[in-house]
């Protein structure tokens, strides 16, 4: 089995505080994609430097404080690429991580913020995104992208869907444009698995919304069609602590024998 985990941790400084550490070591991924690191590379703690058993790869944004992804892998990746876009590795939103079996996208899609003031720059995001994903496929990789996809699906996918219309991550353009991208053929794993499961990943710090479970699903992972049937089971993690969001979980069956790819 190979077992992936996604964290939009909200800054890493701030979650190795609240055991992170612990979490990372109980859950023993072999592949953990991080987002929102806010991390420059000379700022990265110790105890990150140089984990035991881990290869990793940092992608930080140019802005101190912002952003960023980082991967922890067990198994070196033949290649580590980006979309090779400035303005969107600038900010340092997407990370590819090229091994023999799949290609793992660790990603964090722009929040289109307060009237949709960044809208544009999102939906560029995610009309590039699919299109690399799109040239991986046609290559014959596989792909599994994950991360923070700053997006709620559907009406089941956050507690609140009327009073949030208007609201970041629920636009409609927003929603239109996941669906766009599952149309180019991915599969949102969660949602296939689990059609009528309540669950979420995201709550805000304010009105207690944890405590209550006024949430949002706006992590994912997702997966070429192709890849689908190796896929055994995916966790929301919501019991643990020490961000905003909390991780996901998806474990993948082993490669069938005699078969170079999945």
């Amino acid at each position: 089995m190979t077992l992936l985990c996604s964290w939009n941790v909200n800054g890493l400084r701030a979650v190795l505080k609240n055991g992170f550490m612990d979490w990372f070591h109980q859950a023993s991924p072999d592949i953990l994609c991080l987002q929102e690191t806010r991390l420059l590379p000379e700022e990265v703690p110790g105890e990150l430097r140089d984990v035991q058993g881990y290869h990793s790869y940092w992608n930080p944004a140019e802005k101190r404080g912002y952003s960023g992804t980082a991967t922890f892998t067990r198994m070196a990746p033949e290649a580590v690429t980006t979309l090779d876009a400035p303005e969107f590795d600038g900010e340092g939103r997407a990370q590819f991580l090229h091994f023999k079996d799949f290609v793992v996208v660790n990603t964090y899609w722009p929040n289109s913020q307060e009237e949709r003031k960044r809208l544009p720059y999102k939906l560029d995001f995610c009309q590039a995104i699919g299109e690399a994903l799109d040239c991986l496929v046609k290559k014959g990789k596989n792909i599994i992208i994950c991360g923070d996809y700053n997006i709620a699906h559907r009406e089941i996918d956050l507690a609140r869907p009327k009073q949030n219309e208007n609201n970041a991550g629920y636009y409609i353009e927003e929603r239109e444009a996941m669906t766009a991208f599952l149309a180019r053929g991915y599969v949102d794993v969660f949602r296939e698995m689990y059609p009528d499961k309540t669950a979420y990943s995201w709550w805000s710090y304010r009105a207690r919304a944890r405590e209550k479970n006024i949430g949002w699903r706006i992590d994912y992972f997702c997966v070429n069609k192709a890849l689908q049937s190796r896929v055994k089971d995916i966790r929301i993690c919501d019991d643990v602590l020490g961000s905003d969001h909390c991780p996901l979980a998806l474990t993948l069956k082993p490669l069938p024998r005699g078969r170079g790819k999945a």
